[in-house]
């Protein structure tokens, strides 16, 4: 077996977005949220499923699901390889907009139902805590309770998730061992027993995608280092452009203290002509 990197975005459409599997993405929701009895999941409605022409051009993973449950709660799934700018008041405007969009009318909001936010995110974003899962909900500063739950979030950050696959017991664990580490492996793990997560390996072996699937597979790859490119050339300029300023800088303040060129290039470690243009100074 060869599987897949579930953080592409063909990848991680087609196995949470696949209507005919939806176990899957019940096991994932049940196994995050930690969810108990009583309270988990049983039915979904996909709102945007896996179709392979009509996302080879999309720029963001982005699952929308509407859970079908006692609740009738909303849940969007996402998964982000980079951090963009303004990260956290994407999230909370996108939640926010999907909460109130439940409605048409001001005096329908008792129809308003909870919606969750869950986040796959493979960078660390919060500094002030270790766990590689967290929970972001409205409470009393005081009282730490919480009486307004029309929005939740939840992250899951990749890089703190540094367990070994002997130590996963949990499934929640087992889950994203799969997602950070699929790629490495050869074999379904022995000790994976939950048929959605069972669905999710298979699914992900790249023997069971067509070749069209496995095209925009490659492409979407693609397409995600040619962003990373052009963000690293961009803080390379940058860089350089900062030290360039400060160099103008100290040479300046040398010269106008009455140090010579000579002694200058030295100090700073810069040629004659390159000094003689930044003083404007012509031969």
């Amino acid at each position: 077996m060869k599987f897949v990197d579930i953080k592409n975005d063909i990848a991680f459409r087609k196995i949470f977005g696949n209507e005919n599997k939806k176990e899957i993405l019940i096991s994932f929701l049940n196994a995050v949220l930690e969810l108990p009895k009583g309270k988990k999941i049983k039915k979904i409605e996909i709102k945007n499923p896996y179709q392979l022409p009509e996302i080879k051009d999309l720029k963001s993973s982005i699952l929308d699901v509407r859970v079908t449950d006692e609740r009738d709660i909303s849940y969007i799934v996402e998964m982000q390889v980079e951090e963009p700018d303004g990260f956290d008041l994407r999230v909370q405007y996108y939640t926010a907009k999907q909460f109130s969009s439940q409605i048409v009318k001001g005096d329908d909001y008792p129809k308003l139902n909870q919606v969750i936010f869950i986040g796959i995110l493979d960078f660390k974003f919060f500094d002030d805590d270790d766990d590689y899962i967290t929970r972001h909900r409205t409470v009393n500063v005081k009282t730490q309770k919480s009486s307004l739950k029309g929005m939740e979030y939840n992250f899951v950050e990749l890089p703190k998730f540094t367990k070994e696959l002997k130590n996963c017991k949990s499934l929640v664990d087992k889950w994203i061992y799969f997602i950070k580490n699929a790629p490495n492996l050869d074999l379904i793990p022995a000790d994976v027993k939950d048929a959605g997560l069972k669905h999710a390996y298979q699914d992900a072996d790249r023997h069971n995608w067509t070749k069209e699937e496995l095209e925009a597979y490659h492409y979407a790859e693609m397409r995600r280092q040619d962003e990373k490119g052009k963000t690293e050339l961009a803080v390379k300029k940058a860089a350089k452009t900062a030290r360039e300023e400060r160099e103008i800088e100290i040479v300046k303040e040398f010269y106008k203290n009455g140090v010579s060129i000579e002694i200058i290039s030295l100090s700073v470690k810069l040629p004659f002509q390159r000094i003689k243009l930044i003083l404007n100074i012509n031969d």
